[in-house]
């Protein structure tokens, strides 16, 4: 048997719905289909679940998604991160009630042409909800792929990206194409893994090029090694009475449009922890407390891994001394009980939970 028939039929025999039951496995709704497909890029399924049970229940319709205020969506967001997913999702489904009349468009093309809406995620929408055959490729299809065929080309590269993509159309079950994608990104989940493979209950292990040449571990192949900056942030609690203030990060820079409280973002351990004079006077310098407010208090310090950042942050609580407004007029005033109202980075909503 050729080998690519070989692997078709063998995968789809394998493949049981029933043995991992997801809430958007099976079903024909392209709008809850894309949700769960955005909410899963870069999440484990255990974290995205209860966002997608979220989002369905408070946004049941497009309609429902576009109309809403996109605070309201990034709250809803908060803890999930790569906060602009949620901004391309809000966007997509203004465009989706704007050009489609709310209608969840239908061609793999007009799919892909929508905000935040790639190749892999438009081949998923067109296939679950309408059976075209187009092949996803993600990560579980990149290691399944890269391992049964002995594949080294880099899947980080744009050669790799096209071999790989060449490959999975001609794969792809024409008549079953949802089944078919479903039971690779399932096959890839739960048996080849990127670490400890069940290759023991793999029904492809017979003719898998990895496993018989001992390149489990090796394949697939990245050739760019992610080299992560750190920063070092500095967030000033101002107390006013029972009130802080907050604003939104607007810049093109993570976490753009959730709140935090007034920073100063200075090079990576450039101050101790335990002398806090140097630091005071440069928050005095750049007018984000007055010389006379009282420090109550200097948080250890915390930290939050992103793709290609590390955040260290610590949080300074003063007591405000002036009640002058600030001269950023991008601030806001909110009580202490309305900070829980406003999505935050999980740094902050982390302090903010300790501090609780």
């Amino acid at each position: 048997m050729q080998i690519k028939s070989f692997f078709t039929k063998n995968l789809l025999n394998w493949y049981r719905p029933d043995d991992r039951p997801l809430p958007w496995k099976g079903i024909s709704n392209a709008y809850y289909i894309w949700l769960s497909e955005i909410i899963l890029q870069q999440t484990r399924v255990e974290q995205g679940m209860p966002y997608y049970q979220k989002f369905t229940k408070k946004y049941p319709t497009v309609e429902h998604l576009a109309s809403a205020h996109e605070d309201a969506i990034l709250k809803d967001w908060e803890g999930l991160g790569y906060y602009s997913r949620a901004r391309n999702l809000h966007a997509a489904a203004k465009q989706i009630v704007e050009k489609h009349q709310g209608r969840f468009p239908e061609a793999y093309l007009d799919i892909r042409a929508l905000k935040g809406i790639g190749d892999y995620t438009a081949a998923a929408i067109a296939s679950f909800a309408h059976n075209l055959p187009y092949a996803v490729v993600d990560g579980n299809v990149y290691r399944v792929l890269s391992r049964f065929f002995g594949i080294s080309t880099a899947i980080d590269s744009g050669k790799g990206k096209k071999e790989f993509q060449a490959l999975a159309n001609q794969l792809i079950d024409q008549q079953n194409a949802g089944v078919y994608n479903q039971a690779i990104m399932d096959f890839g989940a739960t048996l080849c893994k990127p670490a400890s493979p069940a290759c023991v209950q793999c029904p492809l292990q017979s003719s898998c090029f990895a496993y018989n040449n001992q390149q489990i571990n090796q394949l697939p192949f990245k050739a760019k090694k992610l080299k992560k900056r750190t920063r070092c942030f500095y967030y000033i609690l101002l107390k006013e009475g029972p009130y802080y203030y907050i604003q939104k990060r607007t810049q093109k820079d993570i976490w753009k449009n959730l709140y935090e409280f007034p920073m100063l973002e200075l090079p990576n351990q450039h101050h101790s922890t335990d002398n806090h004079d140097e630091l005071l006077y440069l928050l005095q310098e750049k007018a984000l407390i007055h010389p006379k407010d009282r420090l109550l208090s200097f948080s250890t310090m915390y930290r939050q891994t992103l793709s290609h950042q590390k955040i260290q942050a610590f949080f300074i609580e003063v007591e405000r001394y002036s009640l002058q407004a600030l001269s950023n007029d991008h601030y806001i005033k909110v009580a202490a009980a309305a900070l829980n109202d406003y999505a935050f980075p999980k740094i902050i909503r982390s302090f903010l939970s300790q501090k609780s």
